[in-house]
Formats: C-alpha cells, sequence, structure tokens
C-alpha cells in the first residue's frame, strides 16, 4: 500500500512539473493600432499590434490578425489562393487553399506552437508559392495570363519541367530564445519573426515598425521622411536580446551562402569576430555599424549589401560596397571606358553591323504588366533602351524583316549587373526556343527547373516565329556580368547552342533576399535559393561564372564592331561544315 501511495505521489509531482513547465510567465500586455503602408502607399489599413511588459519597441502580432493579412499579401482571390487558420489548444494551423483545379499548393498546413515555441511546415516552399507561379521555384513573378485566361509574354511547358519537392522543415525557435506567448485568449508572433519567415521570400518586403507605423519594403530608404519621422535613441533591452536572436536565425536559415563561408552558426560567428557585444547592446548605432561590417568585410559576396540605418539611429547618407562588388565595379568601368571609344553619345541598344545584329543590355528590366505589350498603345521605339522585353521585340522584328541580311545574333552582356528575372527568363527563350530557369533551395533541399517559351511576335502563339534559334548565335560576357548578366550566359554555355566571347562572367548565384532587423536596419543578403541549371540529371549553381568559347583579351576589343563582325564571320566559317 505504501508503494502504490508513493508512486502515486511522484506521478502527481511529475504532472504537477509538467503544468508548470507548460504554464508561461504572465506578461503585463497592451496593445495599439498603427497605420499600414505598402512602401510609401498609404493601405488604407490598420494594424493591431501588442507588446510586453513595456517594451513599446517590440511589436507582436496576434494570429487572429494575422490571418486577415497574410491573406491580403500571400493570397491572391483571382488566383484561387487564400488562408484559413485552426486553433487547438496551444497550436495554430494555418492552411494554404488554391481553388484551381489541379493546383499543387492546396491544404498545405503551416504549423505554430506555443508550448514548443516553433514554427513547422510541411512543404515550406507549397506554403509559400506566389500566387501567380508555375512552380515551386519559379523566378517568374509576373502573371503571365490576361483576363480571358489567354497566355501573356511567356508560357510554360511541362514537359521541360523539373520538381524535386524539399524536406519538412521546422524553425526552432526556443532554441534561438525566442518565446511564443499565449496568454489572455491571444496567441502572439512578434513581428519580425514573420517578416522574416514568411514575408521576404513571398511579398519580397519586410515590416519595419517605428513606434508610429509599420511599413512592408523592400528598402526603407526609399521611405525616408515616413520613417525617420519617428524619434531616434536607444533599444530597450528585450528590444536588444529579442532582435539579436532573430537575427541569428534568419541568416541561418536563409543565407544562401553559409557553406561555402565556412559558417555553422551565425551566433558562433558574430562572437568569433566581436559583433556579439556591439548586435546584443543598446547603442544601435553600434549595431547597425555590425551589420554594416557583416555585409562589406565578411559576406562580400556581391549581392548582400546594406541599405539603411534603423530610425532609432537616424537617416545617415552612407554608400557602402564590399570588396567584390568594388571589383566588378572596376571591370564594369573598364568596359564602359572602352565602349566610349566608339561610342562616344552611347551605344545604341539594338545595331546592325553587316550580317550581325548586336543587342546590348546592360540591365534586365520590365516596366509594363504583361498584357500591355500587346496593347500596341506602347511605341517599341520609345522604350527599348530601359525595357528589356521592348528592345527584343524591335530586335526581332528587325532581324526577321522583308530582305533582311541578318545571319548572327550576338547579345552583348559585357556590362551587364543583372536586373529583372521576368526579362532574363523572357530573353533565353528568344535565343534558345525554350528556357529553363533552375533554382536550388539550400534551406529545404527542393531543386527545380520552370521552362518557358516566350511570345516574341505577340502573336499568342508559341512557335518557332518567336526565337532567333536558326541564326549563328553569340553572348558577350566580361567579369562585369553579375547575377542575372552571369546566368543567362550560362544557361547559353549548359545548351552548347551559343558561343560565348570575351572573358568569364562575374558570378552571383543567389537570388537576393531583403532583409532588416528588428530594430529597423534595412539591408538584403545572397538567399537560400540560388540559380542553378540542371545537366545529365544533376543541378550546377552558376556562381563560378561561365567560361568564354573565345577568349577578348581587351575590353576595346569588344565594341570595334566592325573588327568583331568580320571575327564571328570567320568563327562562323570555320565552324561550317
Amino acid at each position: 500500500m505504501k508503494k502504490l501511495l508513493s508512486i502515486l505521489l511522484i506521478l502527481a509531482m511529475v504532472l504537477s512539473l509538467g503544468a508548470t513547465a507548460f504554464a508561461e510567465e504572465q506578461h503585463e500586455i497592451t496593445g495599439a493600432e498603427f497605420p499600414l503602408y505598402f512602401g510609401q502607399i498609404d493601405v488604407g489599413e490598420k494594424i493591431k499590434l501588442y507588446f510586453m511588459d513595456g517594451a513599446e519597441d517590440l511589436p507582436y502580432m496576434d494570429v487572429g490578425d494575422w490571418l486577415p493579412l497574410m491573406n491580403l499579401t500571400l493570397g491572391d482571390s483571382k488566383m484561387g489562393v487564400s488562408f484559413t487558420a485552426e486553433t487547438d489548444g496551444p497550436v495554430v494551423t494555418f492552411t494554404r487553399h488554391n481553388s484551381r483545379e489541379g493546383a499543387m499548393d492546396n491544404g498545405v498546413p503551416m504549423t505554430v506552437d506555443f508550448e514548443k515555441d516553433m514554427i513547422e511546415f510541411q512543404d515550406y516552399n507549397l506554403f509559400c508559392m506566389r500566387a501567380q507561379s508555375s512552380t515551386i521555384l519559379d523566378t517568374v513573378t509576373m502573371e503571365v495570363f490576361n483576363d480571358a485566361g489567354e497566355p501573356a509574354l511567356l508560357e510554360k511547358v511541362d514537359s521541360g519541367t523539373f520538381t524535386r519537392y524539399g524536406d519538412a522543415l521546422t524553425f526552432p525557435l526556443k532554441d534561438y530564445g525566442i518565446n511564443l506567448i499565449m496568454q489572455d485568449g491571444l496567441y502572439l508572433i512578434p513581428l519580425q519573426t514573420l517578416s522574416d519567415i514568411l514575408m521576404s521570400s513571398t511579398v519580397l518586403g519586410c515590416f519595419f515598425f517605428n513606434g508610429q507605423s509599420v511599413n512592408l519594403t523592400t528598402d526603407i530608404s526609399a521611405c525616408g521622411d515616413l520613417y525617420y519621422a519617428a524619434p531616434t535613441g536607444e533599444r530597450s533591452e528585450a528590444l536588444a536580446e529579442y532582435g539579436y536572436n532573430e537575427l541569428c536565425l534568419m541568416l541561418d536559415y536563409f543565407y544562401g551562402l553559409k557553406d561555402s563561408h565556412q559558417i555553422d552558426s551565425f551566433a558562433q560567428f558574430f562572437h568569433d569576430v566581436g559583433f556579439d557585444v556591439h548586435l546584443k547592446g543598446s547603442e544601435v548605432k553600434q549595431a547597425d555599424g555590425a551589420i554594416y561590417r557583416l555585409l562589406t568585410d565578411f559576406l562580400r559576396d556581391g549581392h548582400s549589401s546594406w541599405h539603411a540605418f534603423s530610425y532609432l539611429t537616424g537617416p545617415i547618407d552612407y554608400e557602402a560596397k564590399d570588396a567584390s562588388i568594388m571589383k566588378i565595379g572596376e571591370h564594369y568601368s573598364r568596359q564602359l571606358n572602352a565602349r566610349e571609344k566608339f561610342y562616344p553619345d552611347g551605344i545604341p541598344g539594338y545595331e546592325e553591323v553587316g550580317n550581325t545584329a548586336y543587342i546590348t543590355i546592360d540591365s534586365f528590366s520590365r516596366l509594363f504588366q504583361p498584357n500591355d505589350y500587346y496593347e500596341l498603345e506602347i511605341d517599341p521605339a520609345e522604350y527599348p533602351e530601359v525595357d528589356t522585353i521592348l528592345l527584343i521585340i524591335k530586335a526581332h522584328a528587325q532581324i526577321f524583316r522583308e530582305d533582311s541580311p541578318i545571319e548572327n545574333v550576338v547579345l552583348d552582356l559585357s556590362a551587364s549587373l543583372g536586373g529583372a528575372d521576368d526579362a532574363s527568363a523572357f530573353v533565353v527563350p528568344w535565343f534558345l526556343g525554350e528556357g529553363a530557369p533552375g533554382k536550388v533551395d539550400n534551406m529545404t533541399g527542393a531543386m527545380c527547373t520552370t521552362t518557358y517559351r516566350s511570345d516574341v511576335n505577340l502573336d499568342r502563339v508559341f512557335d518557332e516565329k518567336d526565337t532567333v534559334a536558326d541564326k549563328n548565335l553569340f553572348c558577350l560576357i566580361s567579369p562585369a556580368s553579375f547575377s542575372n548578366g552571369n546566368y543567362v550566359p550560362c544557361e547559353f554555355k549548359a545548351s552548347g547552342k551559343v558561343t560565348l566571347l570575351g572573358r568569364t562572367s562575374g558570378g552571383g548565384a543567389c537570388t537576393v533576399l531583403p532583409a532588416s532587423t528588428a530594430w529597423g536596419t534595412s539591408f538584403q543578403i545572397s538567399s537560400n535559393n540560388v540559380s542553378s541549371f540542371l545537366k545529365n540529371g544533376s543541378f550546377y549553381d552558376i556562381d563560378r561564372g561561365a567560361d568564354p568559347d573565345f577568349v577578348l583579351p581587351t575590353p576595346e576589343q569588344y565594341y570595334d564592331r566592325a573588327a568583331l563582325t568580320d571575327y564571328i564571320n570567320s568563327i562562323c566559317w570555320k565552324t561550317k561544315p
């Protein structure tokens, strides 16, 4: 009998300890509403935020308020994408729904466990897939259908698309000292955690809170007057601790070059380089300075770069350049200086020299919505230098005009520093017939190619009339060819259909991810999504650049187009059967 009583007593103690462990510390919670801005545009909506224990610079959101905001920013009624939420004790499950027939992203859950302080995804890429995307890692952000459901500019080709889904993903917030709060009927998540995990990689923007408003934007420096209207000062102890922990979590999961930089964890890295003291302190300018040095002195990958100081520091006009950007800039300047000798008034976007057409793209861009290009109110002669899609449309018409002498088509990317994925996705099929931009998610392990055809002649038919694939194809590259200026020639190289002239391109594989700190620093990093190409069933990233088939030793050789055309014709003669 005594033995049984002892067992029951021990069991009662264990249950009591378990209940105590689950009973969270009670907080003094206050709430307030703030205007919501998308960039500098007042959305006309108020966002309800909560604050713990007097720390009015560290906002939380309740899941009940988060759900309509998720539907506003991530959902799309036109595309049939919406979100719902269900609560079961300490667990809240958000579910992504897609009403389109055969949609792969229907019924995908995200689970938030307020007892274990963690967020779990069955499939992160499916849950966060943009409503207009064709595949889980689609680089194209524009909606490629008009109101009638007809394809516009780009058509996805199922036969060439490859998808390998990623692993389930858990964000162990508790391991990073980040607490979720369940109290008084509220389920509270730090606003910055929601920003890092869900907003940056989906709507390509971050939340910035300055005590007066909430702004969703990629770069807060563009909203200076609005953002910096708040008073400067120190941050609370709670914000300093949480902000450091959240920064470590975000970089650990979303920085795409962590392994190549030999960083096991950013907390250990910050300790090793002595940044942790500044990042944890109350002096915000020192914390911002540590972020600046992280980008310029240590990451220095060309895509990771500085935007702006926190509102607590105040606006400081300071341009940051890391060693990689400076190196690319030196090559870029060499190319432009050589170009100016031959084109003092500026190089044309489209030029013909004998039997060779030259198309020069220094920055990939798209100014209009896809269906606008069909309206013919846009004059291609007015915008081709600054709109890549219009430039290609104009070039295609010239190359295939009646009695055209063009046999060779040269895409000049020798001074292309990158630009919009939508535009580069349009250019590659124009050259090759089909383009298949590839991505690998270093965080989830997902791999994907999305195969597209371009409608270059604007007849809404995607066929051989939309490509220059039957011409002799060349691409000019240099060490200044970076990001999409590097991706395109890498895709050409993998195809074996385009001859590369120049010097090895500058690299830049990771998609840019807008980033912020909980105290309001604005920057960007190389994300976990790595541009790659699929060859023989394997993915290869493009960070090392594409090697030329024929070297042009000096920048001047790129722009003496009379001599270059003779050289190209000699190559074509040598390679003809």
